[in-house]
């Protein structure tokens, strides 16, 4: 359920819309469902317009269209409505988009010392191995005999 702020927001939105969708004289059928449910998985947002051949009201489009896709009607003005549904692609493109943002803007100090810590680390276990390497040798000249 939307808000009245939220619903102000989308009407704001969708005075710049193209109508892209249309319901003509077959009424509302399975095609203009489908290709209502694409355009609102793309868009999120989407402005429809119902024919004069149309033996519906916008209203009736709308409140069919809403129910039908489990969308929000958002305004109704004479034959033209506007429908909105929040998409999960667009939600996960966002998110991808505020985390790579995100880290862009790390805080380079603190990248610096995870940087020095990870040399540090390296340097370690390359000492450590060739300490290790050092007594498995010791221990092969020992048992050979060799000085």
């Amino acid at each position: 359920m939307l808000t009245s702020k939220q619903r102000a927001e989308l009407r704001s939105e969708a005075n710049t819309l193209e109508t892209t969708l249309m319901v003509g004289k077959g009424g509302i059928t399975e095609n203009v469902i489908a290709e209502a449910a694409t355009q609102l998985e793309a868009r999120e947002l989407v402005k429809g317009r119902v024919l004069e051949a149309a033996l519906l009201t916008a209203r009736e489009a709308c409140d069919t269209l809403c129910e039908a896709l489990h969308a929000e009607g958002v305004q109704c003005v004479g034959s033209k409505f506007v429908l909105y549904k929040k998409s999960e692609k667009k939600a996960q493109e966002a998110a991808r988009q505020a985390r790579a943002l995100q880290k862009k803007n790390a805080n380079p100090v603190r990248r610096g010392a995870q940087e020095r810590r990870r040399q540090a680390k390296e340097a370690r276990e390359k000492r450590n191995e060739y300490f290790r390497q050092a007594a498995i040798q010791a221990a092969i000249d020992r048992r050979t005999g060799k000085k």
